[in-house]
């Protein structure tokens, strides 16, 4: 059945093999989970018609098998009522069921086996599917924080972030040029300052100079 082979292809795919090749992991991982689905769906389709076939092997099984005992009860009263003739007619319907029955248990015997083989693909393929989905989240998760980290690396390698901090770079120096013409000013201003108290300290001593020459004319000294 072709049910077979898809369920293998699934059961033998490797997810981060296909992650890595995809381009959107997350909607890779979804699609994925998607598809195994719907294996598990068709496979339990399967694995209830091949029960249906196995139940209906089972009862013919039965019905042949009863026919075989009362066959056999028919010849064994003849026999008891000296009946040896009936008996052998009776045996001869047996040994007929007897054939049918070997077919019909080979038969169930088959569609027992797949039926096993089957329900064993079917729960390994459920498995899958579970642990699938457990890894759903984490997978996602893991796809944005890969995203967020490529995003940053850019940013920090970007050419417009160099350019930035060479603009601030200049700023800076011209902000430096501009502190120093200050500074400079303030040093001129300050030497200027300090000569015009030099000055008015030389005539304002030479006031009291003058001053204290009158008061000693005044006394005589």
């Amino acid at each position: 059945m072709a049910i077979f082979g898809r369920i293998a292809d699934i059961l033998k795919a490797n997810i981060n093999d296909m992650i890595d090749k995809a381009e959107d992991p997350v909607k890779m991982v979804k699609q994925l989970i998607i598809e195994m689905e719907q294996q598990v769906d068709e496979a339990t389709q399967a694995l209830g018609q091949a029960m249906g076939s196995q139940k209906v092997a089972a009862k013919e099984l039965a019905d042949a098998e009863a026919k075989v005992a009362d066959w056999n009860d028919k010849a064994k009263l003849a026999l008891r009522n000296g009946n040896e003739e009936l008996a052998r007619k009776a045996l001869d319907v047996k040994v007929g069921l007897d054939a049918q029955v070997v077919q019909l248990r080979a038969s169930y015997d088959n569609i027992t086996d797949q039926v096993n083989k089957l329900k064993d693909q079917v729960q390994t393929l459920r498995v899958k599917l579970d642990e699938a989905r457990a890894r759903q989240n984490v997978l996602a998760a893991r796809a944005k924080m890969a995203e967020a980290s490529q995003s940053a690396a850019k940013s920090v390698n970007s050419t417009s972030i160099d350019s930035a901090f060479a603009k601030l770079d200049r700023l800076e120096a011209k902000i430096i040029e501009q502190e120093s013409v200050a500074e400079a000013y303030t040093d001129v201003s300050i030497g200027e300052i300090d000569a015009e108290t030099a000055f008015a300290d030389m005539a304002h001593n030479a006031a009291i100079d003058s001053e204290l020459d009158r008061l000693k004319a005044e006394l005589g000294l």
